[in-house]
């Protein structure tokens, strides 16, 4: 006779495998209009990082959900961490020489 399997074996169920795991609320990202001024929360979906290859190249931009208008914002190394870990999409731009 064999022995029972541990957690995770053939023998559990879906209900035994999830239990004691929490729900994970959606990473938003706080930001600001400078048109308009309004302070606001964004999912990763709401916003887009390019990188290039220097400091001035590189930035975020989203639409503001309050006036309408394209913004674009410098984007430090830091940032690009946060957005990247947050699951903002990103395009990487290559520049021709």
């Amino acid at each position: 006779m064999s022995e029972p399997l541990g957690p995770g074996g053939p023998g559990m169920s879906a209900a035994s495998a999830f239990a004691g795991m929490r729900r994970v609320s959606p990473i938003v990202f706080k930001a600001g209009c400078p048109d308009c001024r309004g302070r606001f929360e964004l999912a990763a979906s709401a916003l887009r990082l390019a990188i290039g290859a220097t400091s001035r190249t590189t930035f975020y931009s989203f639409t503001c959900p309050e006036c309408g208008s394209a913004v674009r914002k410098p984007a430090g190394e830091r940032v690009v961490e946060l957005l990247t870990g947050g699951g903002v999409r990103t395009l990487r731009l290559h520049s021709t020489v």
